[in-house]
């Protein structure tokens, strides 16, 4: 037992083992289950501001945060405030959140030039083909505030959407007993934010999605929150975008036994700290080495300010887990599709290929995961419990839609249209197949504008 009385003990696996499989799946479990009463309680909530609009969002925001105001255009932080809030900062803080901001924004331009761009082509008769890329009008950006202020996520947020192209940023952010936090309203001016409420919870993704009369509808929202933020975002898809449904933070390390055992302990401590039903695992061939990173837990632990809510997580969802070899680890890795993966190794590059499913890769000793959540450049909201088997990082391109462009020109229409006919026949729909044929030669002449 440590000096401060705290255990923390991640459940240690051996893949070699022959109950590994059924224990592994144990720890692995998470239910996304949300509480019934949540589920009820965010519906009525939904309803009321859809029916009632800013009345329902002042009424939530003093019952929840205790914020009282005249009316929702008093609970708008207006741009001077923001760029006041930058400017009150500390130089040293200030200057490291505009090179933070100056990092995510040079990675999310080079992937808008990558992948983001309308493109066409023309087929040999002339017809055009291709797909227009076009930025969302408005969206919403949910920015947790209570338990702490995060204004990494207005940066990872607000600067993929603006380098999109899209017109209007409109930022929610609780600010219980109506303490803003200047670091986030400052992101907020850094980020190109275009207007910012001191609104949260289910109340204010109601707002965003139906719109009030001070409000404004968007046409997505993103960014993570509590139970029933996560709740209302999963009612309100299909009215608007939303970019995920998140679970607890995840961390998987694969380590070779070349780096510090501190370095791999602090990492699975930075998860861990977030909340008690965050995960940290480490895969390791080295029985010795996880040895070593036990020790460092034991040694580390009393030092951290959240090491009660870090020593609950590492009890109830962390794992110690003794691999046969690198390529073992590699593909349990690839089953669990963590959130941050990190090959704590001295050849990445090597096990890099063998890795399908993962967030967010980080390479290397040096590059710890805190780096990604901060300033390296690409985005910190990953997909979590499982999901980056199919999903991915948010992006510039959640920020975008594509159109369709079909130019079809007179040559192209007959072969075309003998294809559309047949198959619409085929299928019994004959408005479709006659809708082609008209247009098959002899084609009457098309009528002049007026």
């Amino acid at each position: 037992m440590n000096a401060m009385g705290l255990l923390a003990k991640p459940l240690q696996l051996n893949t070699a083992d022959a109950g590994f499989e059924a224990a592994f799946a144990a720890r692995l479990h998470w239910s996304a289950d949300t509480d019934a009463a949540i589920e009820q309680r965010v519906a009525d909530i939904l309803a009321d501001v859809q029916k009632r609009g800013d009345a329902a969002v002042l009424d939530y925001t003093q019952r929840f945060d205790g914020l009282q105001a005249a009316d929702v255009k008093a609970l708008e932080i207006t741009q001077a405030e923001l760029q006041a809030a930058l400017d009150s900062l500390p130089a040293a803080q200030r200057e490291a959140l505009q090179a933070a901001a100056a990092r995510v924004r040079k990675y999310h331009e080079a992937q808008k030039k990558a992948s983001g761009e309308s493109w066409s082509y023309r087929d040999e008769d002339g017809t055009l083909l291709g797909q227009k890329v076009t930025p969302l009008d408005r969206v919403g950006i949910y920015v947790p505030g209570g338990k702490a202020a995060y204004p990494s996520s207005v940066l990872m947020n607000a600067i993929p959407a603006h380098v999109a192209g899209v017109q209007e940023i409109i930022m929610v952010v609780p600010t219980p007993a109506g303490v803003r936090n200047p670091l986030v309203l400052a992101a907020a001016c850094v980020a190109g934010v275009s207007r910012a409420f001191t609104v949260g919870g289910a109340q204010a993704v109601a707002a965003l999605a139906y719109g009030t009369a001070t409000i404004p509808k968007v046409d997505k929202i993103t960014g993570p929150g509590n139970a029933y933020v996560a709740s209302a975002k999963k009612r309100v898809f299909g009215t608007v975008g939303i970019d995920m449904i998140a679970g607890p933070s995840e961390i998987l390390v694969l380590a070779d036994g070349t780096t510090p055992a501190e370095w791999v302990a602090m990492d699975l401590f930075s998860q861990a700290e977030h909340d008690e039903l965050a995960q940290s695992i480490l895969l390791c061939p080295d029985a010795a080495y996880i040895a070593e990173v036990q020790a460092a837990i034991d040694r580390l632990l009393p030092t951290m300010p959240r090491r009660e809510i870090i020593a609950k997580s590492l009890n109830d969802r962390g794992a110690l887990i003794l691999t046969r070899s690198m390529e073992e680890a590699c593909a349990i890795s690839n089953r669990i599709a963590p959130e941050h993966l990190e090959v704590s190794s001295s050849e990445p590059h090597r096990w890099e290929p063998l890795l399908r499913h993962a967030g967010a890769i980080f390479l290397g000793a040096f590059t710890s995961e805190s780096l990604g959540d901060y300033c390296a450049g690409p985005n910190h909201v990953l997909p979590t419990s499982g999901t980056a088997r199919f999903s991915s990082p948010l992006g510039v391109y959640d920020f975008q839609k594509r159109s369709s462009l079909i130019e079809v020109s007179e040559a192209g229409a007959q072969p075309l249209g003998r294809i559309a006919a047949e198959l619409a026949y085929g299928e019994g729909l004959q408005a479709h197949a006659r809708a082609a044929e008209l247009r098959l030669n002899p084609v009457p002449p098309m009528r002049e504008m007026k």
